[in-house]
């Protein structure tokens, strides 16, 4: 709501002064945040984060993470899709501070193609809270408009609450079990081959 005012407030003080208001409406740039706490420290948090293991404790059921510029930061929510159509395929990281903060490349879902060809960019911020808390704010940023750009927004506005909530579960339960997952994943694809053979 703050943002929106903002932003009309600009645009109101460019038409006052003859300036483009279509200008003033470029400065403030759509994004997707989401905050939460999470009761772990920031190094565990950190390592949740940005190793293969702590990403697949919380985020999906595999991945292939690296803390270092340009390192894979690949989310694989279906590990038994065809390579390209696994997740987060071929994405990659773009800044790194160790338990502070994780930037990287990010793709849309593969049922939105013009948009999953592009990329945005996510950055992931954690600050200690109390003594044993991390207060983790994940933006999202790079956004086309219209089209399958704002399906994916609206789609990213969603799931990115969903990957939070599951980091605060991991946390205060224990890791995702994915097994049942899986279990539903292989059956789909199996399905899909029984019926493309079928043809």
């Amino acid at each position: 709501m703050k943002a929106i005012a903002s932003v009309a407030l600009l645009v109101a003080a460019c038409g006052a002064l003859g300036c483009n208001p279509a200008l003033a409406q470029m400065a403030e740039e759509r994004r997707v945040v989401k905050e939460v706490v999470v009761k772990a420290p920031p190094e565990a948090v950190w390592k949740a984060w940005s190793t293969s293991e702590g990403v697949a404790t919380f985020f999906a059921p595999e991945a292939r993470v690296e803390a270092r510029p340009d390192g894979p930061f690949e989310v694989y929510m279906n590990p038994y899709a065809q390579p390209g159509m696994k997740g987060a395929d071929q994405m990659r990281v773009l800044g790194v501070q160790e338990n502070r903060m994780i930037t990287f490349s990010w793709n849309a879902p593969p049922h939105l193609p013009e948009a999953r060809s592009q990329r945005t960019f996510v950055t992931v911020r954690l600050q200690p809270e109390g003594a044993s808390e991390t207060r983790v704010r994940l933006t999202h940023v790079g956004w086309g408009e219209g089209g399958e750009w704002d399906k994916a927004h609206a789609y990213f506005d969603r799931a990115w609450g969903a990957v939070l909530a599951n980091l605060q579960k991991r946390f205060a339960e224990g890791p995702i079990d994915w097994t049942e997952w899986r279990a539903r994943l292989k059956a789909m694809m199996e399905d899909e081959a029984r019926k493309k053979a079928g043809k």
